[in-house]
């Protein structure tokens, strides 16, 4: 997935994150469709790709090796989740909702909110880290503020700590996807997934956004020339990113498959941060090619998944894919995915047409969608997604056992973590 502005990471060259399905959380309405319309002022998704202008979103490349078709989908198992019964609305919504800060020092306000149990995790971006010493310091004041929440399980602490240029904090993985690619060796990718997950708990983070799963389709295009995509071909982006994550939740940093169903054929300018994009892929490429290496990815036991912002019209033209229930059932049902859904960034500008924060925000979660990125590095921007989820549960909008079973989702996945 794409990363704006606010979402622009620390770029380092050297070595300096049980329920039911919740495909239909809402008993109100769907989403409206949303149109394209003009760029809004917000930044920052959550991949951390650098930003370029978006437009229409034809494909090319020629067709690639398919990884195994998912003819018996091996479903994602996760303790049972703890109880949510006993929280107070404004806790229940918090335990679904993501939060960022500016500059180096967590805000009161934040602490505030993580003290009231009304906080589910918090993402970290390069404006936030001065040095190692630094963000262990910021980490400890929040979980300080964490064990005095009536919420006892961890805070899932995040970054984009994908490798490369796309690195968030100080230090591993060194490698882009791409590089580790040019191996071609599946077993390479191991060593750089270990040495992200030590590197992050050695931080104090517990979760990473990564990693990329995207199957570039073109030499050059948006996953290609970042370098965040492993290959072109299903099968090694399959193996290398099945073992990615193998060895970074092995190290103890839980990992997330991304952009779902697949940004590889996004071309160079197609950015999602930016602007709204289309991915007019036939339903057989798109599960042939761009969503092939997920099965790989769920039978590791990736813990989390983001779906990407762009529209897919072979599977719903009308909302971008985190803010649509039939993509995520794709994800649920076709591919037997049952761990913890994530957007992207709530502030993308492909998601002008829905509006405020709080539209956005209840739209992902109609959609089916478990955990909010609100990542524009305004505690504001989380304030605003809980409080309309607040008034949805309270008109009776959304559908509350839905609501808890996904919020169950989460805090089974804190449970895991440390």
């Amino acid at each position: 997935m794409p990363r704006t502005t606010a979402r622009r990471g620390w770029l380092l060259a050297a070595s300096l994150l049980t329920g039911a399905l919740a495909a239909a959380c809402s008993s109100g309405p769907a989403p409206h469709a949303a149109p394209s319309s003009s760029p809004l002022t917000s930044a920052a998704p959550g991949s951390g790709a650098p930003a370029s202008p978006t437009s229409a979103a034809p494909t090319s490349g020629s067709p690639t090796t398919a990884a195994p078709a998912p003819s018996t989908p091996r479903r994602t198992t996760a303790p049972p989740p703890p109880a949510t019964s006993n929280l107070t609305t404004a806790q229940l919504v918090g335990q679904r909702i993501v939060y960022s800060y500016p500059g180096l020092t967590p805000p009161a306000s934040l602490l505030q909110r993580i003290r009231a149990g009304q906080v589910a995790g918090v993402i970290f971006f390069g404006q936030n880290v001065s040095s190692a010493a630094q963000l262990r310091s910021a980490v400890a004041t929040l979980r300080s503020a964490q064990q005095a929440s009536p919420v006892h399980q961890p805070l899932l602490l995040m970054t984009d700590q994908e490798g490369g240029i796309v690195r968030r904090v100080p230090g591993a993985p060194l490698q882009s996807a791409k590089e580790i690619g040019a191996t071609g060796d599946p077993a390479q990718a191991a060593p750089a997934g270990s040495a992200a997950g030590v590197n992050l708990r050695g931080l104090g983070l517990n979760l990473n956004l990564a990693p990329v799963l995207d199957v570039y389709h073109s030499p050059g295009d948006f996953a290609d020339s970042a370098q965040r995509s492993f290959s072109s071909d299903p099968a090694t982006v399959a193996s290398m990113g099945s073992a990615f994550i193998r060895a970074q939740q092995q190290a103890g940093a839980a990992a997330t498959a991304k952009h779902f169903p697949g940004l590889g054929a996004a071309g160079r300018t197609q950015n999602t941060d930016l602007e709204p994009v289309t991915i007019n892929e036939s339903l057989t490429r798109l599960r042939q090619v761009d969503e092939a290496p997920y099965p790989s990815a769920i039978a590791a036991g990736v813990r989390l998944v983001m779906l990407s912002w762009a529209v897919y019209p072979a599977l719903d033209g009308s909302h971008p894919a985190g803010l649509s229930p039939t993509v995520v059932q794709e994800l649920r049902g076709r591919l037997g995915f049952g761990g913890v859904t994530i957007t992207d960034a709530l502030e993308a500008k492909a998601l002008t047409a829905y509006g405020s924060t709080g539209n956005r925000a209840l739209a992902a979660v109609s959609a089916g969608m478990d955990l909010l990125l609100c990542s524009s590095q305004s505690v504001s921007q989380g304030d605003a997604a809980a409080q309309a989820l607040v008034s949805a549960l309270d008109s009776g909008r959304l559908n509350r056992a839905a609501f808890a079973a996904a919020a169950a989702r989460v805090t089974a996945l804190r449970s895991g973590l440390g």
